[in-house]
């Protein structure tokens, strides 16, 4: 297994949001293969550049997450709603399994962090990317940016938790 990525390292990526130059996709959505409208970009990246590392990263505050969560912010908006299918999962998780969690704010950035961890999971439905990872020519990396701290965190799947990425 290779050591995880710091946010300061320079290497070749795809970071699915706009901190640095990338691949950027709304709420960090990237729709599952047999549903991508496209995905030609990741593969593109991937099989012919030789692209080593992807990363997801959410971030707290996410506006697209907060739509998903209450989907009247976009109800005439039908090619946002149409996005915002592929970030189902997402929702569900949150309204299935997290509705201890009453405050707004920590509701926002627990659905950030659970939707890193599903767009990860529609990555490995390319065959491209399924096909990198099984020869370790790929990792994939799901990252949290805390605004409020200015703090990135990486999620480690051995705890099942995002740390802070030193």
């Amino acid at each position: 297994m290779r050591k995880p990525l710091a946010p300061t390292q320079t290497v070749e990526i795809i970071i699915i949001q706009k901190l640095v130059e990338g691949i950027h996709h709304v709420g960090n959505i990237v729709p599952p293969y047999e549903a991508a409208e496209g995905g030609t970009d990741i593969e593109y990246a991937v099989s012919v550049r030789g692209v080593k590392d992807i990363i997801i990263c959410g971030h707290s505050h996410c506006g697209v997450m907060r739509a998903l969560l209450d989907k009247s912010k976009v109800a005439k908006l039908s090619a946002v709603q149409s996005w915002l299918s592929h970030a189902e999962s997402t929702r569900r998780i949150i309204e299935e399994n997290y509705a201890h969690v009453t405050d707004d704010a920590a509701r926002l950035t627990v659905a950030a962090a659970e939707n890193v961890l599903v767009q990860l999971e529609h990555l490995q439905t390319y065959p491209s990317i399924a096909a990198a990872l099984e020869r370790k020519a790929l990792t994939l990396h799901g990252w949290m940016y805390e605004f409020e701290t200015g703090q990135v965190l990486g999620y480690h799947p051995q705890d099942g938790q995002f740390f802070p990425l030193e």
